[in-house]
């Protein structure tokens, strides 16, 4: 008995989880990333993307360095991802970039 009452209890936490999850939308564009990455110096990506992907990069050289170093980028150029949001913030060790993709 204790055990069914356990499993119930799981399913339903399990259950209120996961629409908490699936209600949770992005509240942080590309840019305020890139930003945020700059400013702490880290790579990282955004937690919850709704099902997109998420292309995180850094150059010393340029922004256009930092883009190209992205994830995803090159299957975005050869038509297997489109880009639906992209930002670019300088850093005092170089340029930190963010592309999303659909």
């Amino acid at each position: 008995m204790r055990f069914m009452i356990w499993m119930t209890l799981a399913l339903m936490l399990g259950a209120a989880q996961a629409k908490a999850e699936q209600t949770f939308t992005v509240t942080i564009t590309a840019q305020q990333q890139a930003e945020e990455n700059a400013r702490t110096g880290r790579l990282t990506h955004c937690r919850v993307l709704n099902g997109r992907r998420e292309g995180i990069g850094f150059s010393s050289s340029s922004p256009d360095a930092a883009y190209r170093s992205c994830c995803y980028y090159q299957d975005a150029q050869r038509g297997r991802y489109r880009i639906v949001e992209k930002g670019v913030a300088r850093g005092p060790r170089g340029w930190f970039a963010v592309i999303r993709y659909e």
